[in-house]
């Protein structure tokens, strides 16, 4: 999606400026890994490392989600709407012009508020996933960080803004293994304990003793009837 990579370099900048890395680098260098290239200048594929990476579809699932529930609702408003204008339809032959026309108008404004409704839901799915990437971004900032330091690199680049570049540089495998280590959250699994426990919490209430709840004037009555 357009101004991803405009993003990430704009973060990894900011963090660059803020932490000073143009001198402590060289200082705090971490011990050389074997994935990890020595070099001034590392690269990144930002989209990939969100599409690519467990931690990244987990943040996405829930725009998916809705996206599929928006398409769900369309077609079933589709089939309401295809229907009413069915039925305005047959019944035309035994209405007046004027009456005809006054429903007809009311469906086409139904129609027009309807389709302003899922485009506005449609937009805010748009917002919302573009919230989701900015999230994601600010999340994998540290994994990036720790990437250069172990480089002793002083910038990461977007590789789609990288004319050539040696493969040793692109850290975007490594970097996708290490956001979902650190990152990825498991999935919430039912607690079968919890469930089952739940049962007996709320234990059948006694039987309420109606049988010794005496009858005011019980006794006297049944003397009396005989």
């Amino acid at each position: 999606m357009p101004g991803l990579p405009h993003r990430l370099l704009t973060l990894v900048a900011a963090s660059l400026m803020s932490m000073g890395l143009a001198g402590p680098v060289a200082a705090q260098e971490p011990a050389p890994s074997d994935v990890v290239p020595r070099s001034p200048i590392l690269v990144v594929d930002s989209e990939r490392m969100f599409s690519d990476s467990a931690f990244g579809q987990q943040l996405s699932e829930r725009i998916e989600t809705a996206a599929a529930e928006i398409a769900a609702e369309n077609r079933r408003i589709e089939a309401e709407l295809a229907d009413e204008e069915q039925s305005l339809t047959e019944r035309r032959p035994g209405m007046t012009s004027e009456d005809f026309r006054a429903m007809a108008d009311a469906f086409d404004q139904k129609v027009t508020r309807i389709r302003r409704e899922r485009d506005e839901a449609a937009a805010g799915l748009g917002q919302d996933s573009e919230a989701v990437r900015r999230q994601f971004l600010i999340a994998v900032e540290p994994v990036l960080y720790s990437l250069m330091q172990e480089a002793g690199s002083a910038v990461i680049l977007e590789r789609r803004t990288v004319f050539v570049t040696r493969e040793v540089v692109d850290i975007t495998d490594e970097a996708i293994r290490r956001i979902d280590d650190q990152l990825l959250q498991p999935d919430p699994a039912p607690d079968p304990a919890g469930e089952a426990g739940s049962e007996p919490a709320a234990p059948a209430p006694d039987p309420a003793p109606v049988e010794e709840a005496p009858v005011p004037g019980g006794a006297d009555d049944g003397d009396s009837g005989r």
